[in-house]
């Protein structure tokens, strides 16, 4: 099946009042198994390859990328490939020749007027590529003195007037709003602020995104998705899924050599991680 755009599964997902899941892949094995998940449920799904991933693979964009587009192309349902978390301007100007039909443009750690104009340099150059953009705002610095908070860092929050303000003036396509949430999570412990959710919810007219959802409950995602959460990032669920199964399946045969028996259960593991959080998510 052709390569679909993640603008397109966000779109729909968002009239469907629904969300997309959006996998990070770091391996061939990720690729596989989130395609497989998918599939198994007929439900579309977004690859997305970090930054951070790109330097764990040599800083080589197109092995991963192109071995994404293949597996996608072969899928049968539809599949986006994302650019995530990319701030280095040479990543982002390989996104489109690469692949990808949609990147997230990571400026949230500058203070806000650096992370608007970068954002928007950005945001000009995806679009004229025809690449969908997304961004991020976290909690601005100047409160009661203190500095800018990145995203999701303890205790950040997006305020609504200035996430108003953001998507107005840097012209991205969606935006992922700091409620409560935290990159790298192994425990399932974040209680999202829906409050806030559904202050930014009437306030912006983009789609909104989830990051950091590996540490939300299910019930906390369900409830955020009919809030308005229109595309959730999951990571982390993903690389603990694969780890343990392949931990204990290495306790079980220290005999093991063969990469392929424990890759095999790992991609499996996370396989069911993927299908699990995708029909969570209404797709």
């Amino acid at each position: 099946m052709p390569l679909v755009t993640t603008g397109e599964l966000v779109t729909r997902a968002a009239t469907a009042r629904s969300a997309v899941a959006a996998f990070n892949i770091i391996t061939l094995e990720h690729v596989e198994a989130v395609i497989t998940g998918a599939e198994s449920l007929g439900a579309p799904v977004v690859l997305q390859v970090s930054e951070n991933a790109v330097k764990f693979r040599y800083g080589r964009l197109l092995p991963l990328a192109r071995a994404a587009v293949v597996a996608a192309e072969r899928a049968a349902v539809p599949v986006a490939l994302h650019l995530d978390h990319v701030r280095s301007d040479d990543l982002l100007r390989q996104a489109a020749d690469a692949g990808f039909g949609s990147v997230m443009y990571d400026a949230a750690h500058l203070p806000y007027a650096e992370n608007l104009a970068a954002t928007r340099a950005a945001a000009d150059w995806a679009h004229s590529q025809g690449l969908w953009i997304e961004a991020e705002l976290g909690e601005v610095g100047g409160k009661q003195g203190r500095p800018a908070l990145d995203a999701h860092a303890p205790g950040a929050r997006t305020d609504p007037a200035e996430a108003r303000a953001f998507v107005a003036d840097s012209g991205v396509d969606a935006l992922a709003v700091a409620i409560g949430s935290a990159h790298a999570m192994t425990e399932r412990t974040a209680t999202l602020d829906h409050d806030l959710l559904k202050r930014l919810t009437t306030t912006l007219d983009v789609p909104l995104v989830l990051h950091g959802s590996s540490g939300v409950r299910d019930d906390e995602l369900t409830a955020a998705v009919a809030g308005g959460i229109a595309k959730v990032n999951v990571g982390t669920a993903l690389n603990i899924a694969m780890t343990g199964a392949i931990r204990e399946f290495l306790a079980a045969h220290p005999e093991a050599v063969d990469s392929r028996t424990y890759l095999s259960v790992g991609r499996d593991a996370m396989a069911e991680a993927a299908r699990r959080i995708i029909q969570l998510l209404g797709r």
